[in-house]
């Protein structure tokens, strides 16, 4: 959820750990709140990471046991009746943008809904790693990590929000994905001078730049310096056309 994990917490199979720019992975995981402290991934098998030994390999791609995972936890939201939407990397994928996925799953839920959605998810055999935080409930299924948000970039999740999410097909299982405007907010209003991966996010600008309503992402991101240096990068790249003075955008 580009959430940020502990930069020491993750070691390739020969035992040598990661540096912290090898361990992020997807637009979003960034949901632009605190990042929670992971749980030890469960391993599975002699996983390496391109090159043995390579201090700047990236860790396993989890892109399948994490979609199979995003399935399991979509079917128990949806039985359960409460509103909800993938957000992170996930939902990028579910969008159409070609993101490898290896941290975790991300859904956003109502804080109201945390105690019943909790319920539901021991009931079907998913194990709740950490109780309700501020701002989170954490799970784990099938050795892949849950992340339930009740705050995007420091918003409350709230009945709007979701209402606008769109139904899309996740790996052939139909579910709510925030919409991309909503995606894209959020993970602008996520950078911060401790966390700002442009990188991340540029492709999926990119593949998304037609479904976006640019104008509600300048109007929510106003005054955030970061949000606003990546709108004017997309300018220069002509990815956006160029923002006047006045609001408009010129050719």
């Amino acid at each position: 959820m580009n959430l940020t994990e502990d930069p020491a917490a993750r070691r390739s199979a020969n035992g040598e750990a990661y540096p912290a720019s090898a361990g992020h992975d997807h637009v979003y995981a960034g949901t632009g709140s605190p990042a929670p402290r992971k749980a030890p991934r469960e391993e599975h098998g002699d996983h390496r990471g391109s090159r043995e030994g390579d201090m700047t390999a990236l860790p396993p791609d989890h892109t399948q046991a994490i979609l199979e995972t995003t399935k399991q936890v979509g079917a128990v939201l949806k039985a359960l009746g409460c509103p909800f939407a993938l957000v992170g990397g996930v939902a990028a994928y579910a969008h159409g943008i070609p993101v490898r996925l290896q941290h975790d799953t991300d859904f956003a839920v109502r804080r109201e809904d945390a105690e019943a959605v909790t319920a539901a998810l021991r009931e079907n055999g998913i194990r709740i790693v950490e109780p309700p935080e501020d701002w989170l409930v954490k799970a784990r299924s099938g050795g892949e990590e849950i992340d339930l948000i009740f705050s995007l970039a420091g918003r409350p999740v709230t009945t709007e929000l979701l209402e606008r999410a769109q139904t899309l097909p996740v790996d052939s299982v139909h579910m709510p994905v925030i919409a991309p405007t909503d995606l894209l907010v959020s993970r602008l209003m996520a950078f911060s001078e401790h966390h700002c991966d442009f990188g991340t996010l540029l492709p999926v600008a990119r593949g998304l730049r037609e479904r976006v309503d640019w104008a509600r992402v300048r109007q929510e991101t106003e005054g955030a310096p970061m949000a606003e240096a990546f709108l004017y990068l997309l300018e220069l790249l002509h990815v956006l056309p160029t923002h006047g003075p006045d609001g408009a955008g010129h050719s």
